[in-house]
């Protein structure tokens, strides 16, 4: 397994992550139950991975709690919080009591990297005021190491809280999205992470777009459309087939997770599956070579200049 540092907290950390959401939550969203989501944070861990991606909204806290039983000290955990519930604010006692729900399910001491959860611009001001002074007060009560923010990436496509938040620069890591469809944290993000020595989380570097040829062909006919994406460069019906003429032949996942992994900037790409065959391959991928000059001077030319769509 390679590895990396993670920003200024110094935490040498596997560059494949295992996430805990998305739309397999360790394949809990599809029936499997809290064992068998255990099960997966072992195969990850058998693998190689150490860094474990999880929130309180996600409902795999326990989870990932039981999969790291007996072998906490192979993890740095991770998970979040949300700054509002119901539309309203949460206070500093509430964020209070999230940690310390997420200590219990979680079955540790410690959390390593604590982020507020889906963060935009409006409650930005109340985080940074209200929320991050409570967080600092448990970082010295030694519940959380450190503490960051993951962006809204499906509604906030071009980075307008972590273009903020960076300059700021209150977080010691936060969670970007990130992927071949919108490159966009590559002029906008990940300058700033580098000045600052802030860790980066890589997100959406697969899903439905990258994974489903169906959603693939709709979203890019909708970036045409909207002259993001120019039809003369692309073929709408087979939008990256040219990846097949690369060596290797790779199919679009792993160009995509290679992509990401191998960006000036990314260092944590995180995977989540509930399948264990599906979570090795995703995880060799990752690990594979960075993709030939040629094939990502092609997607630049394609998709350099898009920032409305997630990849979702």
């Amino acid at each position: 397994m390679q590895t990396v540092r993670l920003g200024r907290t110094g935490l040498e950390v596997s560059v494949a992550g295992l996430g805990c959401g998305g739309h397999s939550r360790l394949g809990m969203a599809k029936g499997k139950d809290v064992h068998h989501a255990a099960d997966m944070v072992r195969a990850a861990l058998d693998l190689g991975v150490s860094f474990i991606d999880t929130a309180r909204a996600y409902g795999t806290e326990p989870a990932v709690g039981l999969g790291l039983k007996g072998r906490r000290g192979e993890a740095v955990i991770s998970t979040k919080a949300g700054v509002a519930r119901g539309g309203e604010l949460v206070s500093a006692a509430d964020m209070a009591r999230y940690v310390d729900e997420s200590l219990a399910k979680l079955a540790t001491d410690y959390i390593d990297i604590f982020l507020l959860h889906g963060l935009t611009l409006p409650p930005y001001h109340h985080a940074t005021e209200i929320i991050l002074p409570e967080l600092r007060r448990q970082q010295a009560a030694g519940k959380i190491r450190f503490i960051g923010a993951s962006e809204q990436f499906g509604g906030d496509t071009g980075h307008a809280l972590l273009a903020k938040s960076l300059v700021d620069d209150p977080f010691d890591v936060v969670m970007v999205g990130f992927n071949l469809l919108n490159p966009s944290a590559r002029q906008r993000v990940f300058p700033l992470t580098l000045r600052q020595n802030v860790g980066t989380l890589i997100m959406f570097a697969v899903r439905e777009a990258l994974s489903h040829p169906d959603e693939l062909r709709k979203v890019v006919g909708e970036l045409i459309a909207r002259g993001e994406v120019d039809a003369a460069k692309v073929d709408a019906n087979d939008p990256l087939g040219f990846l097949a003429d690369a060596p290797g032949a790779p199919s679009v996942v792993e160009a995509a997770y290679r992509f990401c992994r191998h960006e000036a900037g990314a260092q944590v790409i995180l995977t989540g599956t509930g399948d264990p065959a599906h979570l090795k391959a995703n995880v060799e991928a990752i690990l594979a070579p960075p993709l030939p000059s040629d094939v990502l001077q092609r997607l630049e030319a394609v998709f350099g200049a898009v920032d409305s769509v997630s990849g979702n």
